[in-house]
């Protein structure tokens, strides 16, 4: 069986005559692996991720998720894939300040080609939300959320399909320590209980000491 993730020979540069910000990268991450990437800003974790994620194609080099190239997708066939597929947690939680903590969890859900019915979505929604500890708190806005809980909704937000595969940015990066700590522990609970794999950028020592491979993007290139 090939490796969930596999990037193989992957550059990307985003001006032509421009320095490359990632150069011939390669990585793979298995089934329910979680993986750490770190290093300075502006060495090109969020790219990775772009990548990774189907959200942007490599100038040179393969993404593949299963054996099948995703940088050969068409575009509706990647947001097909992007939905289906992978989940997504970012620094800023990015939820719909008019929408409930539900609402905000079943936005992917609204997608075409979403896989979930009305119904299924509500009570997988309800479920996560629960599970993260916010079971009660569904018809709260965002406003009405501390940092932590609204980061925790977009962890239920990105596993509403039930992902393979979440990709993090810096998940932990606009909370307190205690705040931090508990995402850490959701993300680990959620990877064991859902099996997906993680792949997670981070400043966080703490965050990447969890997780079962730590690599640091180094001139474009990882290495342990």
């Amino acid at each position: 069986m090939p490796p969930l993730l596999t990037m193989t020979g992957v550059s990307r540069r985003y001006a032509a005559g421009a320095p490359e910000v990632l150069s011939g990268l390669d990585l793979t991450v298995a089934a329910g692996e979680a993986v750490a990437v770190v290093g300075p800003s502006g060495s090109g974790k969020s790219t990775l991720l772009n990548l990774a994620g189907a959200l942007d194609r490599p100038d040179a080099g393969s993404v593949q998720f299963e054996g099948r190239d995703v940088g050969a997708l068409e575009d509706d066939e990647q947001a097909i894939f992007r939905n289906r597929t992978i989940g997504f947690v970012f620094q800023e939680h990015h939820l719909l300040p008019a929408c409930s903590a539900l609402e905000n969890v079943l936005v992917p859900a609204l997608a075409p080609g979403a896989p979930l019915t009305a119904e299924a979505a509500e009570a997988r929604g309800r479920e996560l939300l629960a599970r993260v500890g916010l079971g009660g708190k569904e018809g709260r806005r965002p406003a009405e959320l501390s940092g932590g809980e609204r980061q925790r909704v977009a962890a239920a937000r990105a596993l509403i399909h039930r992902p393979r595969l979440v990709l993090a940015d810096e998940p932990t990066g606009s909370l307190d320590a205690a705040a931090a700590a508990q995402l850490v522990e959701l993300l680990l609970e959620l990877r064991r209980a859902e099996g997906t794999a993680l792949l997670v950028v981070t400043h966080a020592a703490p965050l990447a000491q969890r997780l079962d491979r730590v690599l640091e993007l180094f001139e474009g290139r990882l290495r342990a």
